[in-house]
């Protein structure tokens, strides 16, 4: 799988001069934001729902330990097994110990973000297996050789021309000659390629949208049924999850079941809800001989003590990407990492290191839209300051943007000074931008309007407006 390289900024330069990838991005974007709409606005409790979610997910992380000490004596009683990795190298290494006792040789994976998290295909196919991504999505860019650029759909990027020349190039040698213009068709194609390692799989593996603590259970959404053939028909089912996704009782789940659909896809439910819990029992027809947890904390635990704790109500619907003007004009690949958009801004430097991706938090625009589309209520704009206060603290922010902000500070800190230049400024810049009334170009900000055009002012403050309303009405 090849990485996205260069900088961020170079990453973006290419994102935004990307015909393809634009065309993808439009066509894909209004959908989820529209489709959103109708399904809130068709739910009368959706806001109440939204409260009870950001609720429960507070009351198991003052609890975290207490949930998760439940949840893994469930799955044992159960007949599963769970496994606590530190991070990502400790859960790499528990899954292959899993995969070699199993004696497998070719595996099955079911989409899960912590999977991508963790790297750990690449670590499977340089053991030898064989991994097959069955979420349509992630077999498009696995046959690609790219990470997702979406959380909920990896294949957001490519446009249908695209995925026809892919298929034509994967699927030829194994005798599919016809090349496929329609999605119903590719849809069909890449089902009957796949069927074969469903049964041919040793291992399957999936990811974990919810845990449940009452019950040992795992609870995963699809739109394909992929993520039920991968858990059932394998010998070794093995569910990745961080340690955050334990929710106390099937209840609790449910009110977030009713929220995660309509917030990723707009749907009013995913196609297929499983529920799984442990392996086959005697008298079951079909399931696991065995079914393993690998629980990944990868810098959970520090985040649970400190500023960024409600970053763990994420319940990855990717609503915040979707809603995201940066993110729906750049795409996922040029975050650079697994998880982009709003919630990767933030995940990503606390994961990674704040000095690993100090242009992430800094691209927002701090509009606030994620934070109100968000279904659990993070406040996603505050954390992004937060990182940028850091950034700023430790030295990281580079020293001519410092001693900009310095400036700034100072200047807005002192209101005659503050509305003295605004009196100056702000009349040169409608001057500036009369003609068209915007501004192509500003000193010192080329790299603002490179891309886009500024609105000029009216002309005036808004105080010397406010106080020319106010003696009109006199």
């Amino acid at each position: 799988m090849h990485a996205p390289t260069g900088t961020f900024p170079q990453r973006v330069a290419i994102a935004i001069h990307d015909q393809r990838l634009q065309a993808a991005l439009n066509h894909a974007s209004g959908g989820f934001v529209h489709k959103r709409a109708a399904q809130v606005a068709a739910l009368p409790e959706f806001e109440a729902l939204r409260e009870r979610a950001r609720a429960v997910k507070e009351h198991v992380l003052a609890h975290l330990d207490g949930y998760l000490e439940r949840y893994e004596a469930e799955v044992i009683r159960q007949g599963g097994q769970v496994h606590w990795a530190a991070d990502a190298e400790q859960a790499q290494q528990i899954i292959l110990g899993i995969c070699r006792q199993a004696n497998a040789k070719t595996i099955t994976k079911g989409k899960s973000m912590v999977s991508e998290e963790i790297g750990l295909n690449a670590v499977l196919e340089a053991e030898g297996y064989r991994v097959v991504e069955t979420d349509l999505g992630e077999y498009i860019i696995q046959l690609a050789k790219e990470p997702p650029s979406h959380i909920i759909v990896p294949a957001v990027h490519k446009t249908k021309a695209q995925v026809g020349d892919l298929f034509d190039e994967h699927h030829r040698p194994l005798g599919y000659t016809r090349h496929l213009t329609e999605v119903g068709e590719m849809v069909n194609e890449a089902r009957e390629v796949l069927r074969e390692h469903y049964f041919k799989a040793d291992v399957g593996i999936t990811g974990g949208n919810f845990l449940i603590a009452e019950t040992g259970s795992s609870i995963i959404v699809t739109n394909e049924g992929n993520g039920d053939l991968t858990q059932t028909l394998a010998r070794v089912h093995i569910v990745t999850s961080g340690i955050e996704r334990v929710v106390p009782t099937l209840d609790d789940a449910l009110t977030f079941l009713r929220l995660l659909a309509r917030s990723a896809t707009g749907q009013e439910t995913e196609t297929y809800t499983t529920v799984s819990t442990g392996p086959r029992r005697t008298d079951d027809l079909d399931g696991p001989q065995e079914y393993h947890v690998v629980l990944v904390d990868n810098g959970r635990s520090k985040m649970l003590g400190g500023p960024f704790r409600e970053m763990l109500r994420c319940i990855r619907c990717g609503a915040c990407l979707n809603h995201c003007p940066v993110y729906t004009s750049i795409g996922g690949h040029a975050y650079g990492w697994v998880y982009p958009g709003p919630m990767g801004s933030v995940l990503t430097p606390l994961i990674n290191g704040i000095d690993q991706a100090y242009d992430l938090p800094n691209a927002c625009t701090l509009n606030g839209r994620c934070q109100s589309v968000c279904p659990v209520k993070i406040p996603l704009p505050g954390l992004l300051r937060e990182i940028r206060r850091q950034q700023f603290s430790t030295g990281l922010t580079p020293g001519v943007t410092r001693l900009a902000l310095q400036v700034w500070a100072w200047v807005a800190q002192r209101a005659p000074i503050y509305h003295a230049l605004m009196r100056l400024g702000i009349p040169l810049l409608h001057r500036l931008g009369r003609r068209r009334g915007h501004l192509s170009w500003l000193p010192m900000a080329a790299g603002w309007t490179d891309t886009r055009d500024l609105p000029a002012p009216q002309g005036g403050t808004f105080q010397q407006a406010w106080k020319a309303r106010q003696g009109a009405q006199r």
